[in-house]
């Protein structure tokens, strides 16, 4: 008998250790409001952030950290903020694409679609991805504040859990 996702949600563990990486090159911890908005998000809803860094836009420098964060057994899941649009400097997309062992396709899908409800169709430049690397879960979204809440709030609070306790077994 299959479990519905109530009841996977509800032997889910509540509080998931996060590591929260901004890709920028012109943010820093004072001016980051992206990374800040989704720290605060994050702790709201009752989870721990373990890491926080902010790395240029540099596909060398997130596959490193990235690698790193995954491998620590002390954090569950990895949420990046900022290099998601189509600039030429933005190339979060593709770094993370090519890590992903296991895509989920749905949450960028469903991070659009939200974003389209508040912003219109400037929704499709967000190219939003998540997945996981190994078994640690990896979600990235725009580097706006308004585009982290609603990420976080939307879709991550309620979800990480659930998302962990899957990516575990």
């Amino acid at each position: 008998m299959s479990q519905s996702a109530d009841q996977h949600r509800a032997t889910a563990p509540t509080a998931i250790r996060c590591a929260v990486l901004t890709v920028s090159d012109t943010r820093t911890l004072e001016t980051d409001t992206g990374g800040q908005a989704l720290l605060d998000g994050l702790q709201a809803a009752g989870h721990a952030v373990i890491a926080r860094e902010i790395v240029p836009d540099e596909p060398q420098r997130m596959r490193v950290l990235i690698n790193d964060w995954s491998r620590r057994d002390d954090i569950d899941a990895i949420l990046l903020t900022g290099g998601t649009g189509i600039s030429r400097r933005d190339q979060t997309f593709e770094t993370i694409a090519a890590m992903l062992t296991k895509p989920l396709p749905g949450y960028g899908e469903l991070f659009r679609w939200l974003s389209y409800q508040e912003i219109g169709p400037a929704a499709m430049l967000s190219r939003a991805i998540g997945g996981l690397v190994g078994k640690t879960v990896v979600l990235t979204m725009p580097g706006s504040p308004a585009a982290v809440r609603l990420a976080v709030e939307r879709l991550i609070a309620p979800e990480l859990g659930h998302l962990v306790r899957e990516a575990r077994r």
